[in-house]
Parts: C-alpha cells; structure tokens; sequence
C-alpha cells in the first residue's frame, strides 16, 4: 500500500502585498480565457468562417484549462513557485500575442488550447496560498486571491468586448498579452521562491492523483460536493442566457449580460467567507452559503419575469456559492499545507467536470423542459450537496501551537482509515 507523509517542513508566511498581487495575477490569468466570447462573430468574419467553427474552436479553452489543472497545477509543490508561474504567464504571454496573428480556425482553436492550459494559473496560486500562508488566515487568503480568480472570470468578458470594440480583437489579444509579461516579470520577484518538499517524481505525481481519492476522505467529501454546487452554478448561468433571449423575454445579447454584473456580489462573498472561515471553521461557512444559495434557486425558478428580484437572487446565489467554494477549497488546501498542490488539482478536475455538465444541461435543458423545471434539477444539486455536508461527520479540530515555527508535526497516513495529526482549522 503506497504511504502518504505529511512534512513538517514550513516555508515563511506571505506577507499582504504578495497576497494581493496573487490576487491580481489569478484574476488576469482566469480572465485571459474569456475575453474572445464576446467578439465571437467578429472573430468568424475575420477569418471568413461559421460561428460554428469559431465555437469549436473556443471549446479548446475549457479542455486546455483541464489539462492544465492536471499536469501544471501540481509543479508549484515541486518548484519554486516564483519560477513556475513566471514562466507559465510568460507561456501565456506568447501564446496571447501568436492568437493576433493567427489567420485560420484549426490555428486558432490549437492556441486557445494553449491558453486555457495557462489559464490554470488560478488553480496555482490557490495552492501557493495554501502552502505558504499563515495557518491562522490560509482560509482568508484563499478568499483573497478567489476573489480574484472571480474577477478575472467576470471581466474577462466584459473587458474582452470593450477592447475590442474600441481595437479589435486582434488588438485586444495584444494588450492581454502585455499585461501577462508584466506579471510574468514581476512574478519572478515577488512570490515565494522555496522549492517544494515533494520526492515523488513528476509522473509518479500524477499517476498517483487518482489514489488521493481513495486515501483520503476529506478529498472526496470536498470533490464531491463542490461539483454538486458547480453544477448548479453554471446551469443557472448557461440557462440564463437561454431563457431570457427566448420569448416572452427575447432580451438582446447586451442587456442579457447585464445581468453578469449581479456576480459582482459573489467577489464580496469570497472575502468575507474567508474570514470566517477562519473564525468559526469551514462548515459553518458551508452550509450558511449553500443555504443562501438553495434559498435564491428557489426564488429564481418562479421571479424571472422580475428583473429586481431576479438580478438580487442572482447576487444571493453566486455570493453563497462562492463562499462554500472558499471554505470548501481550504479543507482540501489543510490536507497537506506543505504540498497542497495535487490536492488542488484532484479537487479542481472534478469540480471543473461537474461545471462543464452543469452547462451542457443548462443550455439545453431550458429549451426542452423550460426554465422552472431546469431551476428545480439546481435546486436538487444544491440539497444534495448540503445534505452531504451534514451527514459528514465534522473533522476534529486542533489548537494551533502559539510557536511561529513549529505549526505541523510529521504524521504518515497509510490507510483510509488512518488519521492526520496535522493541526487544521478547517472542518469539511
């Protein structure tokens, strides 16, 4: 049976400054996979082809980013991080300006393959959050730099159809790609450059991902629950658009993402669920934030004619979903605050399956059954996943030695039924 250790060994804290340029950095990595959606059709006439094609093409993104989440996203607990992500946006950076001069659809598609695996970025500064952060704020500085990973998905659109309305598409690739460089460089001097405790090898690494489900339950409670909720999200926001641009609505494409700046309340919400998760533990903040959002699904199923009450229960739902992901994600992070990198990524790629269905159904689920009946399958995720978060039974909690060295001692799991004595602040 393969043994799992859990090191003792503990770099320094991040201080505010480096957590806000996490913060800043994940917000334009996340957002550099968006920005074309907007400019679809200008981008199908520039290169003289069917919005179909070009729509192929941009589905690159979502599966360049989910290989990302499984082959780059557990490097930062083997390197140094300033060097992993300083190459990974210089990578970005390059692949960015090569998509301004791409002159076909099969090119375009390759690259924005490429982009989407940089993208994952976000994914690695939330790990780099989890190893290097205070013991006693891991879960506020999560929120932190989530809170950009939220941004960067919300104005990756909508900065993507300003410039290129005001510079093109092409122009607009351009000044991504620039702002990637900046970060790449400055990256190189601001994060943390310990390289990691990790002595497995890279592949080793990755061909044990599947395995950390089965060793460790916190793992799979986490995964589970989060890509119920996931699910839920990106069906609400998928269907959205496809209810509203059908009668009686038939609202047009700009007023329909409008209602996008609702999530503007789900960046606040990471914050705050930061911060207490900190203080009153993450199952707490859990269930608080499910229920907010179980509460707002069930109110979007019969309001949608409302345009008020509807833009609130959207603010309500994505502000309750993005706290339970903070709280959610800090559980994963504490498993190993030394390498929590593969963690993260077994974590994210089932999140990310689950968002990627929840889309598929929420697009097409509302044309064939109607937007009542869709809200009712999210509500019924959303239950799910609460319902699952109560019959766990709630991890033991450890008082934080006082010591600043000394937060972990060395524990080795060997069996699922085995327990980390790892002190943790964060209950599932």
């Amino acid at each position: 049976m393969q043994t799992y250790v859990i090191s003792d060994a503990r770099p320094a804290v991040l201080s505010t400054p480096v957590v806000w340029f996490m913060a800043l950095a994940a917000a334009l990595g996340t957002a550099s996979i968006y920005p074309l959606q907007p400019a679809i059709a200008d981008v199908a006439g520039s290169l003289h082809a069917s919005l179909a094609t070009v729509g192929v093409a941009l589905a690159c993104g979502p599966l360049g980013y989910l290989a990302g989440l499984a082959l780059l996203v557990p490097l930062v607990d083997r390197l140094a991080p300033s060097r992993v992500l300083s190459t990974q946006f210089g990578a970005l950076a390059i692949a960015l300006t090569v998509n301004a001069a791409v002159g076909t659809p099969w090119l375009l598609g390759l690259v924005i393959g490429v982009i989407g695996a940089g993208s994952s970025v976000g994914a690695q500064l939330s790990s780099v959050a989890g190893r290097f952060a205070n013991p006693r704020r891991r879960a506020t500085v999560l929120g932190i730099v989530t809170a950009g990973i939220s941004a960067g998905i919300l104005a990756g659109r909508i900065v993507g159809g300003w410039l290129n309305d005001e510079i093109g598409w092409r122009g607009m690739f351009l000044m991504f790609g620039t702002a990637c460089a900046i970060i790449a460089v400055s990256a190189l001097f601001v994060l943390p450059g310990a390289t990691g405790s990790t002595t497995s090898g890279y592949l080793a690494t990755l061909r044990g991902l599947p395995g950390l489900y089965v060793h460790f339950p916190r793992l799979r409670l986490a995964a589970c629950r989060g890509s119920l909720w996931f699910f839920a999200f990106c069906a609400v926001w998928a269907g959205l658009g496809v209810a509203l641009s059908q009668p009686p609505f038939s609202y047009s494409s700009e007023r329909i993402g409008a209602y996008a700046l609702a999530g503007l309340l789900g960046i606040v919400g990471t914050r705050v669920a930061g911060a207490w998760t900190d203080r009153v533990g993450a199952r707490t903040v859990l269930l608080i934030g499910l229920v907010i959002a179980f509460t707002a699904a069930v109110t979007l199923g019969a309001c949608l004619s409302n345009t008020a009450v509807t833009l609130a229960c959207l603010a309500l739902f994505d502000a309750g979903l993005f706290a339970a992901q903070v709280a959610n994600q800090s559980t994963v992070l504490a498993i190993d605050p030394t390498a929590p990198a593969r963690f993260n990524s077994a974590y994210m790629l089932v999140y990310f399956i689950g968002g990627t269905l929840g889309t598929a159904f929420g697009a097409a689920a509302v044309g064939w059954f109607g937007w009542p009946a869709t809200i009712a399958v999210v509500v019924g995720a959303i239950a799910l996943a609460i319902i699952t978060t109560i019959a766990a039974r709630p991890a033991a909690r450890f008082r934080l030695s006082p010591c600043p060295i000394q937060f972990w001692s060395r524990s080795t799991i060997t069996s699922p039924s085995s327990r980390s004595t790892t002190p943790n602040a964060a209950t599932p």
